[in-house]
C-alpha cells in the first residue's frame, strides 16, 4: 500500500518523491509518496531497518526504484521514462564516515570537490563555508591527522562547496562518540540557519532530530508512518514508534528575562513562560526547549511549598496506554502549547483524570536543545 500525504501548496517548488522498491533477497519493500519542504531541515527518522537510508539512496540515484518519481524544485530527476544518474544530480551527500581522500590535506579534499563540480565558485562562498564549519585552522593538515569530528566538518564543507540544490546527510554523527557529536552539532545548527540549501537528514537519534529538524518524516517498515513539524510529530501519543522513556514535546520561544542571582533565564513560549538554566543566550534570542514526559508531574491544586519552579495550569486532552502496562501518557493543553506527562495508572486513578479535567502541571526540568 502506498502511503499518501497531503500535498503542499507550492508543490512545484518543493521536493516530490514517490518510490516503490522491492528487494527480493531481503524481502524489504520501500513504498513512499511524499511532498517535502524545499527549505530547512527535514529529518527522516525511524528505527534501524525502517527504510531511511534506502529512501535517501533513491533520492540520490544510488539505488533505482522499480517505480520511481522524484522532482526537485521543478526538475525531474526520475520518472517512468527517465533516470538522471547521480553525478548529474545537483546534490551533496554526507555519509556516516567522512570518506575523505587520505592522501590529501583537508584543503586538498575541498579543492578536489570544487574542481569536480564544474561550477564556478563565488568568491565569498569558500570563506563562508570555511568559517561556517570552523575548519580554517586545519586546512593544511593531512586528513589522516584529523579527529573524527574534524573529518566530518571537512566532509560537510566539501559537500557544500559543490553548491548543491539539495544536501543529503545519512547519520553523519553515528560514528562519533558523544563528545564529538556535541562538538559538531552547533556547526550543523549554524549551517541550517545560514544557508538556504534544503537538507534531508537521516537519523535514529531523538536528540539530533529535536535539535536540528524543522520537519519530520517518521518511517516504519519502508513506509511513512506520519510526517509534520517536529513539534507536531513528537507530541503524538498514539504512535507506538514514539512511546518510550524519551517521550517529550518541543517548545520554541524567546528569552525575555535573565536572573543573574540564580543563573536562570525566562523563556516565553507562545504565552507560556518557563524558567531554565542560563546557558549564556542573549535576551531576545529564539531557542528551542525539550520537556520530557517523565519530568512532568500533575497536582489538583497549585502548590507554593514545592522546589519545582515551573507550574502551569493545564487541561487533559487525552489519556493513552504506554508501552509499559503500568504507565499511561497524558496529553495536556496549556494556553497555546501541548505537554505530555508519563504517570502510573495508579496516579491516573488517584487524580481521577479524564479528558477535559483542569489541574496543574509541575515541570521538574526543562532541557535546552537549541
Amino acid at each position: 500500500m502506498t502511503i499518501k500525504n497531503t500535498r503542499m501548496k507550492n508543490a512545484k517548488q518543493g521536493l516530490q518523491a514517490k518510490f516503490h522498491l522491492q528487494h527480493s533477497k531481503s524481502r524489504f519493500a520501500l513504498n513512499v509518496d511524499l511532498t517535502l519542504p524545499d527549505s530547512g531541515v527535514t529529518a527522516i527518522f525511524g528505527e534501524s531497518g525502517s527504510g531511511k537510508t534506502t529512501l535517501l539512496r533513491c533520492i540520490a540515484g544510488l539505488e533505482k526504484a522499480q517505480q520511481g518519481h522524484f522532482v526537485m524544485k521543478g526538475e525531474t530527476w526520475q520518472s517512468d521514462t527517465s533516470f538522471l544518474p547521480t553525478h548529474k544530480r545537483s546534490l551533496g551527500y554526507v555519509f556516516q564516515e567522512s570518506s575523505l581522500f587520505p592522501h590529501l590535506t583537508a584543503k586538498g579534499n575541498l579543492d578536489y570537490a570544487i574542481k569536480r563540480s564544474g561550477i564556478p565558485l563565488p568568491a565569498h562562498l569558500y570563506d563562508q563555508v570555511i568559517n561556517l564549519m570552523g575548519i580554517e585552522s586545519i586546512l593544511a593538515n593531512n586528513s589522516q591527522q584529523l579527529s573524527g569530528g574534524e573529518k566530518q566538518r571537512v566532509a560537510i564543507a566539501r559537500a557544500l562547496l559543490i553548491q548543491p540544490t539539495l544536501l543529503l546527510m545519512d547519520e553523519p554523527l553515528a560514528s562519533l562518540d558523544n563528545a564529538r557529536k556535541h562538538e559538531i552539532l552547533p556547526y550543523l545548527e549554524k549551517l541550517k540557519s545560514t544557508l538556504k540549501t534544503p537538507i534531508l537528514y537521516v537519523s535514529h537519534s531523538v536528540e539530533e532530530v529535536m535539535r536540528l529538524a524543522d520537519h519530520v518524516v517518521l518511517m516504519h517498515n519502508g513506509q511513512v508512518a506520519t510526517q509534520g513539524s517536529v513539534a507536531d510529530v513528537f507530541s503524538q501519543l498514539k504512535s507506538p514508534l514514539l512511546m518510550n522513556h524519551d517521550t517529550s514535546v518541543i517548545w520554541q520561544g524567546k528569552i525575555v528575562e535573565q536572573d543573574d542571582k540564580w543563573h536562570l533565564s525566562k523563556v516565553s513560549c507562545s504565552g507560556t513562560e518557563l524558567w531554565l538554566r542560563n546557558n549564556g543566550d542573549a535576551l531576545g534570542q529564539t531557542i528551542r526547549v525539550r520537556i520530557l514526559a517523565t519530568d512532568v508531574s500533575l497536582t489538583l491544586t497549585h502548590h507554593d511549598d514545592s522546589s519545582i519552579v515551573n507550574k502551569l495550569p493545564v487541561t487533559v486532552l487525552d489519556i493513552v496506554p504506554d508501552q509499559d502496562p503500568a504507565m499511561a501518557l497524558i496529553k495536556l493543553k496549556t494556553e497555546q502549547n501541548t505537554l505530555i506527562a508519563r504517570l502510573t495508572y495508579r496516579s491516573v486513578d488517584h487524580l481521577a483524570l479524564t479528558a477535559g479535567k483542569t489541574l496543574w502541571a509541575q515541570i521538574k526540568s526543562v532541557a535546552l536543545v537549541r
